[in-house]
């Protein structure tokens, strides 16, 4: 077989009748009315993202398309990564593109990266914007408010196709606001179906995902679909709050681009939430009788959510290992122990690798002052050093002890808990 055929003789030839052999090749590589474009799903948001992202790529995965994903963790074609680092940038989703294996692409759409060049597609199928809440990274790049914040996020849902479908948190103001700027559809989901955006939605007909008698609920007009909780390992059973939020956009996603019901429940059935599939997103270990979690959460919205749900978990005493982000605001990083410290007994704070611009010491002070006049902490340690601070953290552990380590180093934190963990 000829790898390059040549078509200027067959278009221009020096003598004879021209041929359209161009349009003969596309007539053989699409049938009529296609327009040779794959499934693209683009998700945003403050927390949840990648979480979001990795489901609805385990979900497409399962349903027999070569999926190609980009996160904050790498890019990802079938499963296998081929690039590593933060690539959640419009680069990274080119690459996906063009990749000649992929028939669907899902990707983490970052702030970054919108603001240095746009977006990597024209438009999508799908755009999930998870939340905004208090918001992130706010005093960056002049993005100093939740609402700069929300319109910057909003241009995925205003890059959604006309046949296509936006899947919006329907009890995030911000969020919710963002229906009128998609030219295609919207799902909105929330866990309760009473809530005015959801009951409104659902009256007109339009499709929602909600939380009913413990079962995930897909409704559109008499049209009804439910998977029970316990049958979606990441939500424990439905107790933590924010997976079963990230399960419901991952959902509607997949109920956008057309999945049947029974390769969704199959899926969502077959995602385990640990380090090897998640990194970074509430993996749970056993060390010697004790429970620990490490999670990448890193603002106060996420530091919220991480309480609610160990909250729900039982434990005779808890505990927390925790460092800043520089590149946040004063407040973002006091408000988060402030959090913490209604919560845990025992708070132990570390100095990670990178200070990103702030000075020596300056981050764990900050943390400190959260914890001025916390309700429960008994207990505070500053230590230098990630992996200092987790062995510490483990020293201190009893049976039926609780610990939440908020890692900085994901990949290599996981790898020396999981070290720990093996040793015990």
């Amino acid at each position: 077989m000829n790898a390059a055929p040549g078509l200027r003789m067959h278009l221009a030839p020096s003598f004879g009748k021209p041929r359209p052999v161009g349009e003969a090749i596309i007539a053989a590589m699409f049938a009529e009315g296609d327009d040779g474009r794959i499934p693209v799903v683009a998700v945003t948001g403050t927390n949840g993202k990648t979480t979001t992202v990795r489901l609805i790529a385990h979900l497409l995965t399962t349903s027999g398309l070569r999926t190609g994903m980009t996160n904050t963790d790498g890019v990802y074609i079938e499963g296998r990564q081929i690039d590593s680092g933060d690539c959640s940038g419009p680069r990274s989703a080119r690459n996906v593109l063009l990749h000649p294996d992929v028939d669907a692409a899902v990707f983490e759409t970052a702030r970054g990266g919108m603001l240095r060049e746009g977006l990597a597609f024209d438009r999508c199928q799908v755009a999930v914007v998870t939340n905004i809440g208090a918001g992130d990274h706010l005093g960056l790049n002049y993005i100093t408010t939740v609402e700069d914040l929300a319109v910057l996020k909003r241009v995925i849902v205003q890059n959604v196709a006309d046949s296509g479908v936006a899947v919006l948190n329907a009890t995030d103001p911000a969020v919710a606001r963002m229906a009128k700027n998609c030219n295609g559809t919207v799902t909105f989901f929330a866990a309760d179906k009473t809530h005015p955006v959801m009951a409104t939605h659902r009256a007109q007909g339009n499709r929602v995902v909600y939380v009913e008698d413990g079962k995930l609920v897909a409704a559109q007009g008499q049209e009804r679909h439910e998977i029970a909780l316990s049958q979606v390992p990441i939500t424990r059973n439905g107790a933590i709050g924010f997976q079963v939020d990230n399960v419901m956009a991952s959902l509607a996603a997949a109920w956008a681009v057309g999945l049947d019901w029974k390769t969704i429940a199959l899926g969502l059935k077959t995602f385990a939430n640990e380090a090897d599939n998640a990194p970074g997103r509430f993996n749970v270990f056993d060390y010697r009788g004790a429970t620990l979690i490490a999670d990448y959460g890193h603002n106060p919205d996420a530091i919220l959510a991480l309480v609610q749900a160990v909250e729900s978990m039982p434990a005779k005493r808890r505990l927390v290992v925790i460092s800043g982000a520089g590149d946040r605001r004063d407040e973002d990083i006091r408000q988060q122990t402030e959090i913490l410290g209604a919560a845990f007994d025992d708070v132990l704070l570390y100095q990670d690798q990178c200070q990103r611009g702030r000075a020596d010491g300056e981050v764990v002070a900050l943390l400190r002052q959260g914890l001025n006049g916390a309700k429960r902490t008994s207990h505070i340690d500053e230590i230098n050093g990630e992996f200092v601070a987790i062995d510490k953290a483990l020293a201190r552990l009893n049976e039926g002890d609780l610990c939440l380590i908020l890692i900085d180093q994901v990949e290599e934190a996981l790898a020396h808990i999981a070290k720990r963990v093996a040793e015990a």
